[in-house]
């Protein structure tokens, strides 16, 4: 820990730009980013009082393959960017987390009982009760109080999964106050689920927390949801002069709960059919010939859903593969194809509840009018509502950015880079 007054003198004097440009992978950014964190330093001063701090940060996450697949023990491919959740943090005395977000009110987490409690269901208190009794549970407590003012860039309810980036970030905190940053990424992800799936009342898979919190492009293989293997994928779309674009479309994810849960439990519900638990377990070719059966069991859609499953399973692997042997083509090719099954078959585009507002639809349809041969796009994330994902040229990013914000506000299309860290202590 160090005090707040030196750590901004630190900053003012450039003294660690490196390690910025480091963290958010673009020169540009630096000079933000630290009036950023000078911002941030000096509101936790006036919320808190002086003293000695440290500060974290967690990225959003991007889904490049693997369009719910992970709640099936499935395959996925994905990558943190260089938007992120940053806190200022410091112990106190008191038994109690307190945590005031940037915009909203301040909350109080106490820890003398972290037991699920129904009225913080959906809420951000329970997200980090979660996270505290689930550390707890396997031996790393919150062994002291501490506060922390939270600001994030991390779009909200567009599908870079906020709420996964503020449940590592919490997680790493505690972590780093308290175990000397030594939980390792992917269990930190793990408690960060138990807290989405238990306490806050959210069926999601694991896939956007293992993204957050480990960083980087990785490929994740979900078939031992308790062991998840967790592989670096080295690529630099820079080199295929290729940028990564996500569109804010500017619809909310806050009401979309039951349309997220029905899709693995419609999953589910075909994997029933075969005696099974998840569609993983399920032979694909037995599916095939008992497609009548599934229908009448669970539904038309169930079926359209876990032919979508099977086909982006394998997708996701070969993103990796194409990826790796340094095949660029075919990863486009594999990223409009999966687009094309979520849009067809996964039927995550819009919410049949309000059929009139088709953000995501309407972000698809002009991409790819005007793309071309420039690029790909596809649904992002959980789809519903939110962003769309783009590969596009470089030399046709500025025309793709200006169409896109046309249509969706100034400032809709974000261009990314991939981060190399997950969740990290900043300083």
């Amino acid at each position: 820990m160090k005090e707040g007054k030196l750590l901004l003198s630190e900053l003012e004097q450039g003294i660690h730009d490196e390690w910025l440009k480091d963290i958010y992978v673009d020169e540009s950014l630096v000079e933000g980013q630290k009036k950023r964190y000078e911002k941030a330093i000096r509101r936790y001063e006036e919320l808190f009082g002086n003293g000695q701090i440290e500060v974290y940060s967690a990225p959003g996450r991007s889904e490049v393959g693997g369009n719910h697949t992970d709640h099936q023990y499935g395959r996925v491919l994905a990558t943190s960017i260089n938007l992120d959740a940053i806190a200022v943090v410091g112990l106190h005395e008191e038994n109690c987390i307190q945590i005031l977000s940037e915009g909203y009110e301040m909350l109080s987490v106490d820890l003398s009982d972290l037991s699920k409690r129904e009225e913080e269901r959906e809420t951000t208190a329970g997200l980090i009760r979660g996270v505290a009794a689930g550390l707890e549970k396997i031996g790393f407590p919150v062994r002291q109080g501490f506060n922390a003012y939270v600001t994030s860039n991390v779009l909200i309810g567009a599908g870079l999964s906020s709420s996964a980036a503020f449940e590592v970030l919490v997680g790493t905190i505690i972590s780093g106050l308290f175990h000397e940053i030594k939980i390792d990424a992917v269990e930190i992800a793990k408690i960060a689920q138990y807290a989405e799936n238990e306490y806050f009342g959210k069926p999601c898979g694991l896939m956007d927390q293992t993204a957050c919190s480990v960083g980087g492009m990785i490929r994740i293989d979900f078939k031992d949801p308790k062991a998840p293997v967790v592989d670096k994928v080295s690529v630099d779309f820079d080199s295929y002069h290729y940028s990564l674009c996500i569109v804010d479309t500017k619809g909310s994810h806050s009401d979309l709960t039951d349309d997220y849960a029905q899709i693995p439990s419609e999953m589910k519900a075909a994997a029933a059919c075969f005696g099974k638990t998840v569609l993983r377990e399920v032979d694909r070719d037995e599916f095939m010939k008992k497609i009548p059966e599934v229908r009448e069991k669970a539904g038309d859609r169930a079926v359209l859903r876990s032919l979508h499953f099977f086909s982006e399973n394998d997708r996701a692997a070969a993103e990796a593969q194409a990826l790796s042997e340094d095949r660029f083509g075919e990863f486009l090719s594999l990223v409009k194809e999966s687009g094309e099954s979520s849009f067809q078959f996964l039927q995550n585009v819009y919410t049949n509840k309000d059929v009139q507002n088709q953000g995501v639809s309407v972000g698809l349809a002009v991409s790819a009018s005007i793309l071309g041969e420039n690029g790909v796009c596809r649904v992002h994330g959980g789809g519903f509502a939110g962003t769309i994902q783009a590969f596009v040229k470089n030399s046709f990013v500025e025309e793709y950015r200006t169409v896109l914000d046309s249509v969706f506000g100034e400032g809709a299309c974000h261009v990314l880079k991939v981060r190399p860290y997950g969740g990290i202590r900043v300083f």
